[in-house]
């Protein structure tokens, strides 16, 4: 089958690679010279495991190509694929303004009939307005299709080539059968292909976000709830988890989600239920409840530095909103970084992938270190962002010889309470009481 993909960041990259690799034609479209040159030249502009290999295999092979000629992609392509960015607008609605400028131009360059599939997280009704853009700029039959994408950042090509489902918003069963075939070889399994209307496909993937965001925060009021009281949060989980009506999965305590995902999309369905005039309580409270956990790992750095950060040195390690990704946006490191930088202290930060995205963020403001180790020499404190694997079995005798006070905040929980105390530090965990002399 041959197919466009409107867009090459994250979803776009990962969609068309992955459709590729199943021996379809794919054109990936952006309007980024520079991008796209460098596409050409096999440099990715995001890390994601697996997906270099993929890209520079099917380029080879001749099934991928990029480009930033729009009317000629489309005038070979059967299915055109929308993947660009609905970033959170000023009053937190999604910006959609990328999204109809594509459907504009896809109207424009037809010449015969197409399946134009929305990739992109939109607000439902969005395929109506992409339909209606379409179609005034032309007379040649097509269908909107909205095929939303649940794609973890850190396994997105695991999560493509292995969904748990597919979901398909159609009214044609001619756009039908083709979303049916293009997607039969990722699911050879079993696992189901759901056919609904756009509207529903739009709302099955803000729903889902928002639900995953709430059980986050939620998770993390428990925590704040446990160092309250004195109870232990892994505890709690644990007999939480093995309720099989809820389960264990995201009931890790933490310093907040973020991403590209979840904050925009709560925030733009909370705009969706006041458009309809509905006041969405939990959701405001899922978004605030965020924000705030979000001050956590600051506000115990400074607790337990004495209330005076001027001239401290803190070892930040983590600064992807999760692992497996170099992704920044909405991270809580920035907020903790930006935090400490305002109360004069300094900052030594090391992280697996992430690092170039940082300097583009704080410039010199920080200071990079390619050895996690190295970031400790002479700071005050440890402070744990994002649970890397390679952060999970330290050495922890190096990490006490290199800081100045034998004191590690750990912001996702990575280690033993009893074992740091043992060991002499002063650990500091996210729903925990204190060990050490604190």
């Amino acid at each position: 089958m041959k197919l466009c993909i409107v867009g090459s960041g994250y979803v776009g990259l990962v969609a068309g690679t992955c459709f590729a690799e199943s021996g379809n034609d794919v054109i990936c479209v952006d309007v980024d010279k520079a991008k796209v040159d460098a596409l050409r030249r096999g440099e990715i502009p995001i890390y994601e495991p697996g997906l270099e290999e993929l890209i520079k295999r099917n380029v080879a092979q001749g099934r991928l190509t990029f480009q930033t000629d729009l009317v000629d992609a489309v005038e070979r392509s059967l299915l055109c694929f929308i993947a660009v960015g609905t970033p959170e607008g000023e009053n937190g609605e999604a910006d959609l303004s990328a999204v109809m400028a594509v459907a504009e131009g896809i109207g424009k360059a037809m010449n015969g009939y197409r399946v134009i599939v929305d990739k992109s997280t939109v607000p439902v009704g969005t395929a109506a307005k992409v339909e209606a853009a379409i179609r005034a700029q032309t007379k040649q039959e097509f269908d909107v299709v909205s095929n939303p994408e649940f794609l973890k950042e850190g396994a997105a090509i695991d999560d493509f080539q292995k969904p748990d489902r597919v979901v398909i918003g159609c009214r044609s069963e001619r756009s039908w059968k083709l979303m049916e075939e293009l997607y039969r070889p990722f699911l050879r399994t079993g696992n189901p292909i759901l056919r609904m209307s756009p509207e529903s496909a739009e709302m099955a993937k803000y729903a889902a976000n928002a639900m995953l965001a709430a059980r986050i925060s939620q998770m993390n009021e428990i925590a704040n709830l446990c160092e309250a009281t004195g109870s232990d949060v892994e505890d709690v989980r644990r007999g939480v988890g093995l309720d099989q009506r809820l389960g264990p999965a995201f009931l890790f305590p933490g310093v907040g989600y973020g991403g590209s995902c979840f904050p925009k999309d709560v925030k733009a369905l909370i705009k969706v239920a006041e458009n309809n005039h509905l006041d969405a309580k939990i959701l405001h409270a899922v978004d605030a409840v965020n924000d705030r956990q979000k001050g956590w790992l600051f506000q115990k750095t400074l607790r337990f530095l004495r209330e005076d950060l001027s001239d401290a040195r803190i070892a930040v390690w983590g600064l992807s909103f999760k692992p497996r990704t170099d992704d920044m946006r909405e991270a809580p490191s920035v907020v903790f970084i930006n935090s400490l930088l305002d109360a004069g202290a300094k900052v030594a930060a090391h992280d697996p992938v992430a690092m170039p995205v940082a300097r583009r963020l704080f410039g010199e403001r920080i200071e990079y270190f390619e050895s996690a180790y190295d970031a400790l020499e002479g700071a005050d404190c440890l402070v744990i962002v994002t649970e890397w694997q390679e952060f999970k079995q330290p050495d922890f005798d190096r990490i006490k010889r290199l800081l100045r006070n034998p004191l590690v905040i750990d912001g996702r929980n990575l280690y033993d309470r009893d074992t740091m105390g043992e060991l002499g530090f002063r650990y500091i965990a996210v729903g925990r009481q204190p060990v050490g002399e604190v």
